[in-house]
């Protein structure tokens, strides 16, 4: 059985519930294990992580859940999941130093696919974890936000653009010179700290453009 956008938008309605009263505190910030990205989870992304699973087995889904903390685990019926080739892609908290520092920028991230490759993304939802915002999207259909379509800036490149510059310091000054014709281009230049949201802030054309120079960029941290 398909999942619902509807079902999307609620599970990330409840981590939002569980989540934004937290935000900036120690409780948030509390470390827990390295999860499976390679990072040290926090208590606020175990947290949300249990709301999703919570929420999917609340609504019987069968689907392979692939999480920045857990990594990959069944919910449900596994061979039914295997049957229906069922998969969800979440990043339970995207800017979880944001986070835990009440920097308002961080959200969750859905991506829903049926198969196994980022091609089989038929729906995703991200959101805002301070405003509450909705962004969603099913495959054909166009990018809402809220209950209105988005679309990208229509901004010319020699126009005053903004774009968002995500590049690890240990590689920062191996690359500057490379990239002074392109940061020359651009009238403004933002680090933010949540892929997924700015990558919403392009699907409304509140930025032209975002480069991510990562050496390995997550599938969590994307696929919606």
């Amino acid at each position: 059985m398909e999942l619902s956008i509807d079902l999307l938008k609620q599970i990330a309605i409840n981590v939002y519930d569980a989540i934004n009263p937290i935000l900036g505190t120690k409780k948030a910030a509390e470390k827990a294990q390295r999860g499976a990205g390679g990072d040290i989870s926090m208590q606020i992304d175990l947290i949300a992580e249990n709301i999703v699973i919570e929420t999917l087995e609340n609504a019987n889904a069968n689907l392979l859940l692939i999480s920045e903390e857990l990594g990959e685990r069944y919910i449900g019926n596994k061979e039914k999941t295997i049957k229906n080739q069922n998969v969800l892609i979440i990043d339970p908290v995207d800017g979880s130093n944001n986070a835990v520092r009440g920097i308002p920028y961080c959200s969750i991230s859905i991506a829903y696919a049926i198969g196994r490759t980022i091609n089989d993304i038929k729906k995703a939802v991200i959101l805002d974890l301070n405003t509450k915002d909705i962004y969603w999207a099913i495959k054909g259909e166009g990018a809402y936000l809220n209950y209105s379509k988005i679309h990208v800036s229509d901004l010319d490149i020699t126009d005053k653009c903004f774009f968002e510059f995500n590049l690890p310091m240990k590689n920062f000054f191996k690359h500057i010179d490379n990239l002074r014709p392109i940061f020359r281009r651009f009238f403004r230049i933002r680090v933010l700290g949540s892929s997924a949201l700015t990558l919403c802030q392009l699907a409304k054309g509140s930025m032209e453009a975002f480069i991510n120079l990562r050496e390995t960029n997550r599938l969590v941290d994307v696929a919606a």
